[in-house]
């Protein structure tokens, strides 16, 4: 058996107790780390134990350079285990970011909580505020805050446009929410659904209005940095947006929050394109990608604010959301049945995923980690692997893991309840979807999918 003994160390007037392991036994990686297990149980000592193994399991006392990454464990214990004795310092060895989800998707551990949401209209975007409060925007233009833990619903006032600002004929509600990067203000639509509004945050309190850069509505927005933003819109321009907090208040209506108006810094039209539907920003190339309804995408250089090239897609039905893994250099586009994967670089078609059922239309698109999340027109949450290169799997089983959501709350008008509900069975779309920090709790809401529909969803899985 090892030798142990008790050390006494000092700091300042307290003194602690502490076992120390002898030189010879300190554990410098995870392959030593069962040796050393295995020479407690033997009961051997250093030099006999050298003797019973051979030189490739034991290559640092042997002078040998191998590459220990090949013979470190990938269990989650040993990680832990290790992670209590400092190992890290030595291995840079992390969790993956996509591991609480993967697991509890394939042991089948993800509950779901329902939040009825009344009379409100699809909701079509979504951020987490917090861990107990997530943020979103419906069809019927509210701009709503969900706490997820007592289930209670608050309403937050959509900001006015000045007098100038003239709304779009047919309104569509809010159909984007952005959190800037040091989570200091939140931008979305504002009452005008072709204007945007920016609160700050944690408080919710109103900042500006930003108007004169579209007339229609505006589909997607994404933060640049912590001041400048990018909107797309429905009439095929993007618009260039500065926040500052400097700026003198306009508002001096008396009893109501005061926020000023602000212009955008520059207009551009979007060549090629029909209907801005989806933007992204990848700062590690300093472009923004636009997506369009019409079936291609477009990238800009955010230096010089400039169209640089524009891509047709393989499939033009329905392409409606975006997304990104920029550690793989890759942007992923979702239609009516294929996934779409192309290079960053030059937006070449790598891979079409076909969906695992028909007309699934898919909605909505997240990456966390190497794990692909996918909202779909038929009320079902879907997860692609891309280091498996495969639909997630039941543990267990060759089934695939999904969530299914449950039925929307549909508005009883009579003629289109007679229309739709008598003899066909609607789904539930799920328009957006958002993880909290851990990955281990998903915001998914939406409605029914038909146009005509009224209703909505809303729920989390824990």
């Amino acid at each position: 058996m090892a030798s142990v003994k008790k050390i006494s160390i000092t700091s300042g007037k307290s003194k602690h107790s502490v076992v120390a392991l002898r030189q010879s036994f300190q554990i410098k990686s995870e392959l030593e780390q069962y040796n050393f297990k295995a020479r407690i149980c033997l009961g051997l000592a250093d030099e006999d134990y050298e003797e019973h193994i051979p030189e490739e399991l034991y290559p640092r006392r042997f002078g040998i350079n191998l590459n220990l990454d090949a013979c470190i464990s990938r269990n989650f214990v040993d990680y832990i285990n290790t992670r209590q004795i400092g190992n890290q310092k030595l291995q840079n060895s992390r969790v993956a970011r996509e591991y609480g989800t993967q697991h509890l998707v394939t042991h089948n551990l993800m509950i779901e909580k329902s939040f009825p949401l009344g009379e409100l209209n699809k909701v079509f975007c979504s951020q987490w505020l917090n861990d107990q409060q997530v943020a979103f925007g419906t069809k019927c233009n509210k701009f709503v805050v969900q706490d997820v833990a007592s289930g209670r619903r608050f309403q937050i006032p959509s900001l006015k446009s000045s007098a100038h600002s003239k709304p779009p004929e047919n309104p569509c509600g809010i159909h984007a929410m952005e959190i800037n990067p040091s989570q200091t203000m939140l931008v979305t639509g504002a009452k005008n659904s072709n204007d945007v509004a920016v609160y700050r945050l944690p408080t919710l309190d109103p900042m500006c209005v930003g108007e004169g850069a579209h007339y229609d509505w505006i589909f997607d927005i994404k933060w640049l940095d912590d001041q400048f933003f990018v909107s797309g819109s429905r009439d095929t321009k993007l618009a260039l947006w500065r926040v500052k907090d400097n700026e003198i208040y306009q508002n001096n209506e008396e009893n109501l929050p005061k926020y000023y108006m602000m212009h955008p810094l520059t207009i551009k039209t979007c060549k090629s394109a029909d209907k801005v539907r989806a933007l992204l920003f990848n700062d590690h190339c300093h472009e923004l990608v636009a997506l369009s309804l019409n079936g291609y995408l477009h990238l800009w250089d955010v230096g010089t604010f400039r169209q640089k090239t524009s891509r047709k897609l393989g499939f033009c039905q329905e392409n409606v959301c975006l997304a990104q893994q920029q550690e793989r250099g890759i942007y992923v586009v979702g239609s009516r049945a294929h996934t779409l994967i192309f290079d960053n670089r030059t937006l070449r078609l790598i891979k079409s995923i076909p969906s695992s059922q028909e007309r699934v239309s898919i909605r909505s698109l997240s990456f966390r980690g190497d794990l692909l999340t996918i909202g779909t027109g038929i009320g079902e949450i879907h997860f692609y692997d891309f280091r498996a290169s495969d639909y997630l799997k039941q543990m267990d089983s060759n089934r695939q893991a999904f969530l299914s959501a449950s039925k929307s709350w549909v508005y009883p008008d009579e003629l289109i309840f007679q229309e739709y509900l008598m003899n066909w069975e609607h789904n539930t779309a799920i328009y957006t979807h958002c993880y909290d920090t851990s990955g281990t709790r998903l915001f998914a809401a939406g409605g029914p999918l038909p146009a005509s529909l009224q209703g909505s969803y809303a729920g989390i899985w824990q």
